[in-house]
């Protein structure tokens, strides 16, 4: 309790001291302040200091229970002295502050927000208390850097080594392109979604997978039983679906391995590869509980070597027909499937019937920086792309692994399927009702090039960017769930079977076959007609000598070409192809009808006899699609009628896949001539029409019934026209006419009916700031800032760049590439030197390089090797060199590891380090070579095994005279 006294100048029955009860005060409770005879104070409280009391984050002001008085002080002291009262007694002084006293009451709201009245009236009146104020509780912030405040941060331990994923070692070759992050904080991580693994099993036991691993989604085909767990051996072979597993869906923040791209799904697992694989077993596994599941992620197939072609047999068919149809309560399952990994047996993907099939989400991967991974295979059916893998110097994907560990080692196209399932998740979180044509649909507007590089990049006649090694780019989390969230579910799927091609043609060698087929997809059968493309399948049966030897190519009525097939060199089959199944999505968004063309090329090897001819027995073309555009918001009947939705901008197909009619209304149609309203009964009184109708009136009461406008009119004649006040995205207010004009396609907003007059693009264009046009990628010189939407000028010296001015990717000519920028030529010998802008020496050791120090050549000068990045004038001990093809110098390879030195290879040891025993020119361990059965070892003899270390030590004598 806090006792308030303050000295008087009048006389008092205690004295000149009035004390003032707790009833006085303005905080006041019903206690008394006790006195003695003398009304001397007995004890007051000490105060509370303000730093310590609690706020949150509100900055309405505080008033709390601390009052801070200014007294006469000199007289009081006077008077109290004269009365016997210790000075002691008054509270202390505010700092240095001269008669200037803090005290507190306890009987208030410490955290109200209004301030407190009533009996301090009483206080201020007093003539010895000059001052008075009630405390304030303020807000201050200590300026310190504030992290961003939607970072997100995890716990697990490898959670920094996932640069597919965030940036934040601010390293310049981290890539986040995938915004995974973004979606998440959008508040996306999968929840209610389940994702379930086909593959050899996961450890459902793992700490990462426990906590969201689902038993109803999970099956042993292999087994027959519910427990999916792996088979354990010594080689761990049984690892893929553990690892693929931890990609989709490790928990997040419980201080184990990583994070999951979707970390709040359920995942499973079916067993279903660690034995024969028939199509029984496929079927099965694809069509396990098919309403519970969501999504199937498999990163597998036929043989990635380059010369087998083979796919689902007729019940798997039958079970991914199945689940589109009826999985998901009729939305259909989602099926995403790993392109391939037979990049360097140069396998081609179409050869491949699950990633070539409509059904199937095929996925591709790039490397870190960009690049083609040395396994990816390229065909017209990949849809999208993920990191993964690349050279030995570049990034693996981190993951779950066996045994309850972890993983850094995850790589090829097996990683890019559990990527996209486990964004896929994030979207149907955002939006569960997606079917699984929507899906692909979304995965064709969100995906972009990004930096991805290939020489193939090209826009088909409904303006997406597509590629035979990427499909439609790298997959981005963020655009995905934002336009999952507002998607309106596509129209029917169409199918028409274009046309039917059975004579017979011979395959001229080295030369090209063409075939042409006009088609008006079904436009005279209302339930098969295809207006706008999605998938385009060519059954083709053709009889060959050597099937590697074949090119196939399919151009579309737009001029887009997909390849169907590129040579195999090592496939040298002769049993041709049997109605087998060529899809391609580089038509997707396309106009269907017209004139499509089929290419076949026979290109023989040196191993087969070019006399042998090829023939096309017959050919089909399928049409997969939708009537009406897949993206208008209105539907045929809407856009007969008067009313024009003006709730969000319509979405029109690219100029490339409409005819000039539709591209943009011809000037008399934008025009709304009003009817005379002389003796017209039928029109309403002004008073009655609608605030945008003008001073002619209007036949009715809404907006689109005016006779003319205050602002402006939209629409046409045809379309139904509308009084608005401001015009809507997509077009511009013409105020002399008082119409609004549509902007040209790609503007989102613009300043007249231009191209160069864009002021922003719609979704899928970037700004040309300078042209001020709207454009679907950035031409050479400029680059495509993405936060900004805009083309930004490259630095001089680029000719093309990426993400940044300088960061450049092509240089002007008399510039040459060095450390991500366009340095100028230098003359051998010599490097640019970026700090002092001219050529420098490099060092002595060095025919080119990109500094000055030893560890920075490129190439070596005459008499050096190079080893471990510098050039040096001998292999240093327990390397020996080597000629490469086309270097100007040898390099230093690494000795076996059992070898001190050796010579010509790594195996051809001169000197053993300890603990080993030089025999020949091999090294074996010690007190292990002892010969075994003398049968044993002439066999290991004469089928020349003496080379493995193995037979070695058991049969060393007969393999050291065997040289």
């Amino acid at each position: 309790m806090i006792q308030l006294t303050f000295p008087l100048t009048g006389p008092s029955s205690v004295g000149a001291v009035r004390v003032y009860t707790s009833e006085h005060l303005p905080c006041g409770g019903p206690e008394l302040v006790n006195t003695n005879v003398y009304g001397q104070l007995i004890a007051w409280q000490e105060l509370m200091s303000s730093s310590k009391q609690p706020y949150g984050e509100e900055t309405t002001v505080i008033p709390i229970c601390r009052w801070s008085p200014a007294l006469n002080k000199d007289r009081s002291r006077y008077e109290l002295d004269s009365l016997g009262i210790p000075l002691y007694h008054l509270p202390p002084e505010i700092g240095n502050l001269e008669d200037y006293y803090h005290f507190y009451h306890s009987k208030t709201f410490k955290r109200s927000t209004l301030s407190s009245r009533g009996p301090h009236t009483f206080l201020r009146m007093e003539p010895q208390v000059k001052w008075l104020q009630q405390q304030e509780v303020k807000r201050r912030v200590k300026r310190q850097v504030r992290s961003d405040p939607q970072a997100l941060y995890f716990n697990d331990p490898i959670w920094s080594n996932m640069w597919y994923m965030h940036c934040s070692d601010k390293n310049s070759r981290c890539r986040s392109e995938m915004n995974v992050q973004a979606a998440w904080k959008k508040g996306y991580t999968g929840k209610n979604v389940v994702v379930t693994i086909l593959d050899d099993g996961i450890e459902r036991n793992h700490p990462d997978l426990a906590p969201n691993y689902d038993s109803y989604a999970s099956y042993d085909v292999n087994g027959n039983d519910y427990d999916p767990s792996p088979r354990y051996d010594a080689s761990n072979e049984n690892k893929h679906g553990t690892r693929c597993a931890g990609e989709v869906a490790a928990s997040a923040n419980n201080s184990y391995c990583i994070v999951g791209i979707a970390y709040n799904a359920k995942i499973g697992g079916i067993r279903m590869l660690d034995g024969d694989v028939t199509d029984v077993v496929e079927a099965k596994s694809l069509g396990i509980r098919p309403n519970y599941i969501d999504i199937y992620s498999a990163s597998w197939g036929p043989d990635d070597d380059g010369k087998t072609v083979d796919g689902p047999g007729r019940l798997a068919k039958q079970a991914f027909e199945y689940g589109i149809k009826k999985g998901r309560q009729g939305l259909g399952s989602i099926f995403v499937w790993a392109s391939g990994n037979g990049g360097r047996e140069g396998d081609h993907c179409s050869c491949d019937g699950y990633t070539n099939s409509i059904y199937t989400i095929s996925v591709s991967s790039t490397t870190e920086n960009g690049y083609k991974p040395w396994y990816l295979e390229e065909c017209a059916s990949t849809l999208a792309t993920t990191y993964s893998s690349g050279a030995f110097y570049e990034r693996k994907i981190v993951t779950t692994d066996l045994r309850q560990r972890c993983t850094d080692g995850h790589t090829g196209t097996s990683v890019s399927a559990p990527m996209v399932a486990g964004i896929i998740a994030l979207a149907l979180e955002a939006n569960n009702q997606l079917t699984w044509r929507d899906v692909q649909h979304l995965l064709v507007k969100t995906s972009r090039p990004a930096h991805l590089k290939a020489n193939d990049w090209k826009v088909n006649g409904a303006g997406h960017k597509v590629s035979h090694l990427y499909g439609f780019g790298l997959v981005d989390a963020e655009a995905l769930v934002m336009e999952a969230k507002k998607w309106t579910a596509v129209p029917a799927q169409h199918m028409c079977v274009a046309t039917t091609d059975k004579r017979p043609r011979s395959i001229p060698v080295v030369q090209t076959l063409r075939t042409t087929a006009l088609t008006t997809a079904c436009a005279d059968h209302s339930d098969q007609r295809v207006g706008y493309l999605e998938h385009v399948v060519a059954h083709i049966s053709i009889s060959h000598p050597r099937r590697g030897d074949l090119q196939i190519h399919l151009i579309s009525p737009s001029g887009t070409k997909s390849q169907l097939l590129a040579k195999r060199l090592l496939d040298h089959s002769n049993e041709g192809f049997t109605n087998w199944e060529f899809m391609t999505v580089h038509c997707w968004g396309e106009k269907a009808e017209g004139e499509w063309t089929l290419e076949i090329q026979d290109m023989p090897s040196q191993v087969r006899n070019p006399e042998k001819q090829g023939k096309l027995k017959e050919w089909s073309l399928i049409l997969y699609g939708t009537a009406e555009h897949p993206y208008n918001t209105f539907s045929s009947h809407q856009s007969r009628s008067r009313m024009l939705e003006l709730s969000a901008p319509v979405l029109e197909p690219p100029k490339a896949a409409l005819s000039p009619s539709q591209t943009e209304a011809p000037e008399d149609e934008e025009d709304y001539t009003a009817p005379p309203t002389h003796g017209s009964p039928n029109i309403l009184q002004t008073s009655l029409c609608h605030p945008e109708c003008g001073d002619k009136g209007c036949d009715g009461p809404k907006a689109d019934q005016c006779l003319n406008c205050v602002h402006f009119s939209l629409g046409s004649v045809k379309t139904s026209r509308k009084c608005v006040s401001v015009c809507p995205l997509g077009y511009f207010g013409d105020t002399a006419a008082r119409r609004c004009r549509r902007c040209y396609k790609g503007c989102e907003t613009c300043s007249g009916r231009s191209p160069a007059q864009c002021l922003s693009c719609r979704r899928g264009f970037y700004h040309h700031q300078e042209m001020n046009t709207c454009v679907t990628f950035c031409p050479a010189g400029f680059y495509a800032d993405e936060s900004q939407k805009t083309c930004l000028k490259c630095h001089p010296s680029c000719k093309k760049c990426v993400d940044e001015p300088e960061k450049c990717t092509v240089c002007k000519e008399g510039f040459s590439f060095a450390r991500g920028s366009c340095i100028p030529d230098c003359e051998p010998g010599t490097f640019f030197d970026s700090e002092l802008i001219k050529c420098g020496e490099c060092h002595h050791t060095c025919q080119t390089c990109v500094g000055p120090s030893r560890e920075e050549c490129i190439h070596c000068a005459a008499n050096f090797h190079f080893q471990d990045w510098k050039c040096v004038p001998a292999c240093g001990e327990g390397f020996y060199p080597e000629e490469m093809p086309g270097l100007p110098h040898k390099v230093c390879r690494r000795c076996d590891e059992s070898c001190l030195s050796c010579e010509g290879s790594s195996r051809n040891c001169s000197r053993c380090k300890t603990g080993f025993t030089l025999l020949g020119s091999t090294c074996i361990t010690n007190h292990t070579c002892s010969n075994a059965d003398e049968t044993f070892c002439e066999m290991v003899k004469s089928n020349r095994l003496c080379e493995r270390k193995l037979f070695i030590q058991f049969c060393c004598r007969t393999c050291l005279l065997a040289g």
